[in-house]
């Protein structure tokens, strides 16, 4: 049975678990006073990447950047925040759902950051630091940081 809402189909009277055929992805970018990027290296992971993960459907924006950056990097207190950036449509195999990263600028009242429930380490890193440790990641932020500019 289809749902109301697009790109979910519900089935019910079974045990069979709700299909979501598109997932929105959220990553915030949070500059310091320096310029630096807020980075987080999530639970099982040995990489630095944007905080941010997966939007629940039914959430609203504000509530799904709030409860991300509090997951990965203890984000507390109010922000502000603007959609800066949004990547083409991909596929992800692994999901058999089609993903759209919306790219936010978030400005928190709080700078004070330390790994959440869902991160291991953070820490503000450079674009020049970013270029050596993973220069296709420092490609995708320039392109991004050039457009707000």
């Amino acid at each position: 049975m289809t749902s109301d809402i697009h790109g979910v189909v519900e089935h019910s009277g079974s045990a069979r678990k709700t299909d979501y055929l598109y997932r929105l992805s959220i990553k915030g970018i949070i500059f310091n006073d320096a310029g630096e990027i807020l980075f987080v290296k999530e639970s099982g992971r040995d990489w630095w990447d944007l905080p941010g993960g997966g939007m629940d459907h039914g959430e609203d924006i504000k509530t799904a950047i709030a409860r991300e950056m509090k997951e990965e990097v203890n984000l507390t207190g109010g922000f502000t925040y603007q959609v800066t950036h949004v990547d083409d449509p991909k596929t992800l195999e692994h999901a058999k759902v089609l993903q759209v990263r919306l790219i936010f600028i978030i400005n928190p009242e709080i700078m004070e950051f330390s790994p959440g429930d869902d991160g291991d380490e953070v820490a503000f890193i450079s674009l020049e630091r970013l270029k050596e440790i993973d220069e296709p990641k420092y490609d995708y932020l320039q392109m991004i940081i050039n457009n707000v500019r």
